[in-house]
């Protein structure tokens, strides 16, 4: 078991506690106001306890007050030493792993944990406009697994190509080589080449930068025609094909076609 550290999880977490805490400090006033000034015909308790029972569970921090309720009377205050006891434990984590330590390192355990989000990624391309596993009109059985096969297969293409078109992509050609040895549990920064693509929306050959979407739309614009003399509608016809730009030229040589 490995425990980790984060101390800009830390940090976010005392904030989202504490406007939380205030939140729901702020309803409980307005409920203490409401009993105080039902003299007449004071709340009962019943009555007290489902108003602060929806504040109390609608922010999820009930457990950081102390209540004391009965009829016509309602009075709260901070559980500090509970707040306390949670605070303690802001940013920390811990994962676990069946591998040994010699075989996995502590810090090589937790950036295996951060790849899962690579897994997370191939699910929503599956699922999104990339490929749409969704839905399959097939029924027999071989038939969908040859469906969701040809699925992964787009995917691993799609991948592959991903990663070999990197410099003409937005994505960050570097991610990889610093994936094995940044912090494991700081948060990720772009490197310097990324900031300065996004930035400049431009490759260090000057050409124009794509995502992998748009990138696909330009190569479709090579095509073959099929033509015809206008002042010659009954003579032959011929093919032209449509001449490929720098970058056309550029994505062929990395994909080695």
């Amino acid at each position: 078991m490995i425990a980790c550290f984060n101390p800009l999880l830390a940090d976010e977490r005392a904030r989202k506690r504490q406007a939380l805490l205030a939140a729901t400090e702020e309803k409980l006033q307005r409920i203490a106001k409401q009993v105080a000034r039902r003299t007449k015909t004071p709340l009962l308790t019943d009555e007290i306890a489902l108003k602060v029972g929806r504040v109390i569970n609608g922010h999820k921090v009930g457990k950081h007050f102390s209540l004391h309720i009965q009829d016509g009377v309602f009075r709260w205050e901070r559980d500090e030493a509970s707040i306390e006891q949670e605070a303690a434990l802001d940013g920390i984590y811990v994962i676990r792993t069946s591998e040994p330590k010699k075989r996995l390192s502590a810090e090589n355990t937790v950036r295996s944990y951060k790849n899962l989000g690579q897994v997370e990624q191939v699910f929503r391309c599956f699922k999104g406009i990339d490929i749409r596993v969704r839905p399959i009109y097939h029924r027999d059985d071989p038939r969908v697994r040859a469906h969701v096969f040809l699925c992964l297969l787009a995917y691993y293409v799609e991948w592959h190509m991903r990663r070999t078109l990197g410099s003409v992509l937005f994505d960050d050609e570097e991610l990889t080589a610093n994936r094995k040895t940044r912090d494991p549990v700081a948060k990720a920064k772009s490197s310097a080449s990324v900031r300065r693509k996004k930035s400049q929306r431009t490759t260090s050959a000057g050409l124009r930068v794509h995502s992998f979407h748009t990138l696909l739309e330009e190569l479709g614009t090579l095509c073959r025609n099929r033509c015809r003399i206008q002042a010659d509608p009954s003579g032959s016809t011929f093919t032209q094909d449509t001449q490929p730009t720098q970058l056309h030229a550029r994505v062929f040589q990395l994909l080695g076609v």
